[in-house]
């Protein structure tokens, strides 16, 4: 279960670094730096915690669909995020 929850967590950020490229490109970098100190911060989350683990992937979901509408970029490239957060 421990490391089931960890590759959720991992490709949560792989998807979330992926759809940082569809935003601007004077953006990118601001947005790649902010996932990966908010994926850092929470690295001390008991992985046996399945309902911290799944507040912190809809709430990984949700802001990157709200950054992905502020720049206009259709929401449906979220997808695979989408799967992931809520497996």
């Amino acid at each position: 279960m421990v490391y089931r929850e960890m590759q959720k967590a991992l490709s949560a950020y792989g998807e979330v670094l992926r759809l940082v490229r569809r935003l601007p490109e004077e953006t990118r970098a601001y947005y790649a730096k902010y996932a990966r100190e908010n994926f850092v911060n929470y690295r001390e989350v008991n992985a046996n915690d399945t309902a911290a683990i799944d507040e912190l992937l809809h709430r990984t979901y949700a802001h990157s669909v709200w950054v992905l509408n502020k720049y206009s970029v259709d929401e449906s490239v979220a997808g695979k995020l989408k799967e992931i957060c809520s497996a």
